[in-house]
């Protein structure tokens, strides 16, 4: 008798945690920013302005090569470009905090004076490019940090996968930005929020050739690359 219960209570776990698994997964793209969309649809005066925050290193801040910094044709921009032609009555402040060399360790310590001030609708960070230099789990910590205490103030929050770096081959699974970008990836799971993958696209580019057409510098995209990266984000609005 003692046995059966035991089995049963073992059957009715097993269960309980394939269903958890099974509802759990990153947000919908279609639906995350559903009360953003909304918004952007109003018109004055009932409409008011929405604030992107882009939080990272120098690829969100525009650096190309020789360190010169093409903010035009960087990739928040250029979504900015794409938001405008869908929802042309809406107000949008694109704001970049993100700074060249900067990993998630030290951006997680610029969160609440540098990037809170701003009054986020939605927060994307992006930083596993230069993450790829720092431990695993001291990167996990940061990110926790990060997602848990924008949504504490109900910020939106989309992670971003990397795009490349010509030093490395993106198509091999063993190079060292795969394990960053699946770390995003759990991360986008377990707290059910945004996840934007150009790393996938980057990767079914460079397995078809290489990526140079799209790489300004050895580790920085071009405006084409850049728009890889803004059509990713755009999926979400």
């Amino acid at each position: 008798m003692i046995k059966a219960l035991l089995s049963t209570l073992m059957l009715y776990g097993s269960l309980a945690c394939s269903i958890q698994a099974q509802t759990m997964h990153v947000a919908d793209t279609s639906t995350y920013l559903s009360s953003i969309k909304k918004e952007l649809q109003r018109v004055w005066p009932d409409n008011r302005t929405i604030h992107l925050v882009f939080h990272g290193h120098s690829v969100p801040a525009g650096y190309g090569d020789r360190h010169e910094v093409h903010t035009l044709t960087s990739y928040p921009y250029q979504l900015l470009g794409l938001l405008k032609a869908r929802y042309p009555y809406a107000v949008i402040n694109v704001i970049v905090t993100a700074i060249g060399g900067e990993n998630s360790i030290q951006g997680e310590k610029r969160l609440v004076k540098e990037v809170f001030p701003h009054q986020a609708d939605v927060l994307f960070i992006d930083y596993a490019l230069n993450d790829r230099f720092q431990d695993k789990e001291q990167v996990k910590k940061a990110y926790e940090s990060m997602i848990q205490q924008a949504l504490q103030r109900g910020i939106k929050v989309v992670l971003v996968t990397p795009s490349p770096d010509q030093r490395l081959d993106i198509s091999d699974p063993a190079n060292p930005l795969e394990a960053f970008a699946d770390q995003i990836q759990a991360l986008a799971t377990k707290y059910q929020i945004g996840l934007a993958d150009p790393y996938a696209r980057f990767k079914t580019i460079a397995k078809q050739g290489d990526v140079k057409h799209l790489m300004e510098s050895v580790n920085h995209p071009n405006e084409k690359g850049h728009m890889i990266i803004a059509e990713e984000l755009m999926r979400f609005f």
